[in-house]
């Protein structure tokens, strides 16, 4: 490792001459464990046939990286902070790569969760990573360029995602959009030594390691809760992580207000450009990861789109999110945050209420503008938030920062995908009993009580009962018809199903995308009122300096 950076970053005489092209590596971490979730959307599929997943194995094949993912991060941002921050970065890529490996191999439900779970250990030591070396690596005059490159990345990845995944699938089998991410990993390592400085603080003698442990029960509990109740009821299992959630949080606020040293000061979120950014950073994200669930699988499942097909017309979104990162550059030092992440959330309420127009008859041209809206949205209003988020820690604790900031984009996203995923399903199976009625009322099939019952779970599921009534009608009818009568009248009775699985899904869509934008909406309002005035954040960006350097010398 002769090419090595060996300097630490805090001992360099100047501002470290490689930061642009180290920002890279991180950027590259960055990518791989966002696209971890993004592209596993449009595998489920091939996934589903191939290893025979039922619909909870399916659920936790996706969440099981979420759980450790959110739940680690706090703790492992500290031990980061302490040890070495490359070192967290590395061992994580490592990790990581590794999980995928063997996630490619496994030929189970349970060896795929463990896989993803592993995943999702690594991710926790990544994430926190980048966002500390970036603070560490980049003077503060530079520090809210980087972040905004970052946070396009981030948006960039949630469209990738399934466009590298769509194309691996083409010619290969689900195990493929696990393996891309070892190349990218092995790269991320090798990267890290030769372009990221070293980076540790001083004066951390020792670790809340009782808070962090409180952290992990308390996060994990209410991400299990959030994926658990929603999905498969609210029976003893979600009740039990609610109830532990709640317990371990409140001891956890306990134990950080009574600790000399934190693991976090949970006092921070009295300061209002904190408490608004993070509550910022959730609730879009809760917003994002919801519209991001549902759209996807309506250009699969209604617009007929493969996977690369889908991954493309996702990219409107991706190039958007550029060009609001270009805008929040500038609209932030002129106008201050509070305007800009306030018209950053405005336009994502926007984005998401047009989606209330879509039906039936949508075809991918009212999908643009909304997609586009959206990814403006998501670079106008991240990287203020994770700059102000960043900014609120002293330079001992930057893991911790980027720890917070991280948290609250998976627990928004989750509670998204959970809240918006249930209006969804309940949605969907509601209007598709109504659309079947109707369609055996006009001439068409009347579905059995139980092929209902198994459409209403998922709009897969329904088309899948569409193409079985269709083989059903077509043997039926042949004795008396001959083959290719009664192939054309199946196909036909099918059509009709498959016309009333679209419409159930479309009107689902819309009504789901209502309550999104009412969310994001209200959301806006609150974040609005909590953000500081742009004055009263420059006089507390001016103070903090001072602050941290007492924070660390003590």
């Amino acid at each position: 490792m002769g090419l090595a950076v060996s300097t630490p970053v805090d001992e360099m005489d100047g501002p470290y001459k490689r930061r642009w092209a180290a920002l890279g590596v991180l950027c590259i971490s960055l990518l791989i464990i966002v696209m971890a979730n993004t592209s596993l959307t449009v595998a489920a599929p091939d996934m589903v046939k191939d290893l025979g997943l039922g619909s909870s194995d399916l659920q936790w094949v996706i969440d099981g990286y979420t759980v450790p993912y959110a739940a680690l991060m706090l703790i492992l941002g500290a031990v980061g902070d302490k040890y070495s921050r490359r070192g967290a970065l590395t061992l994580g890529l490592l990790v990581f790569g590794a999980a995928s490996v063997a996630g490619s191999l496994v030929d189970s439900a349970g060896g795929v969760i463990a896989a993803r779970a592993a995943m999702g250990v690594g991710a926790a030591m990544i994430m926190p990573a980048t966002l500390s070396l970036l603070a560490a690596t980049f003077p503060r005059a530079e520090r809210a360029k980087a972040i905004t490159i970052w946070t396009a990345t981030a948006g960039l990845a949630i469209a990738v995602g399934p466009l590298v995944a769509g194309a691996l699938l083409e010619d290969h089998g689900w195990a493929s959009t696990f393996l891309i991410n070892v190349p990218i990993a092995a790269l991320g390592i090798v990267g890290a030594f030769v372009l990221v400085p070293p980076s540790k603080a001083s004066n951390i003698e020792k670790i809340d390691y009782i808070g962090g442990l409180l952290s992990v029960i308390w996060v994990g509990s209410l991400i299990y809760m959030i994926i658990e109740g929603p999905h498969f009821g609210w029976g003893a299992k979600a009740i039990t992580a609610a109830v532990v959630a709640g317990v371990g949080f409140v001891l956890f606020i306990v134990w950080e207000l009574r600790h000399p040293r934190p693991v976090l000061d949970v006092r921070r979120f009295a300061q209002r450009a904190f408490a608004g950014s993070t509550t910022a950073v959730a609730l879009f994200f809760l917003a994002v990861f919801g519209a991001f669930y549902y759209l996807t699988q309506h250009l699969q499942f209604v617009l007929g789109y493969s996977p690369l097909d889908t991954g493309v017309r996702m990219l409107p979104l991706a190039g958007a999110v550029f060009v609001g990162g270009a805008l929040t550059a500038v609209l932030t030092p002129k106008f201050g945050m509070k305007v800009t992440v306030a018209l950053g959330m405005s336009v994502g309420t926007v984005a998401i209420a047009l989606l209330t127009r879509i039906d039936a008859d949508s075809t991918y041209n009212d999908f643009v503008l909304p997609l586009v809206i959206l990814g403006l949205a998501i670079g106008l209003s991240l990287s203020p938030c994770t700059n102000a988020i960043m900014g609120s820690f002293p330079e001992t604790q930057l893991g911790v920062g980027g720890a917070v900031n991280s948290t609250s984009i998976e627990m928004g996203g989750s509670l998204g995908i959970a809240i918006l995923g249930t209006v969804l399903a309940k949605s969907y199976s509601s209007n598709l009993g109504d659309a079947a009625a109707q369609v055996a009322a006009s001439g068409g099939p009347k579905l059995p009580e139980k092929a209902l019952s198994v459409a209403q779970d998922s709009v897969g599921a329904g088309l899948a009962v569409a193409q079985k009534v269709g083989e059903q009608v077509a043997a039926g009818a042949a004795p008396k018809v001959g083959a290719e009568k009664a192939a054309a009248l199946g196909a036909q009775q099918a059509q009709h199903v498959v016309d009333a699985v679209h419409k159930a899904f479309a009107d689902a869509v819309s009504h789901t995308s209502v309550v999104g934008a009412v969310i994001l909406g209200v959301g806006t309002v609150l974040v609005g009122f909590l953000l500081p005035r742009r004055a009263a954040t420059q006089a507390a960006a001016a103070e903090a300096p001072a602050e941290q350097r007492e924070a660390e010398r003590v």
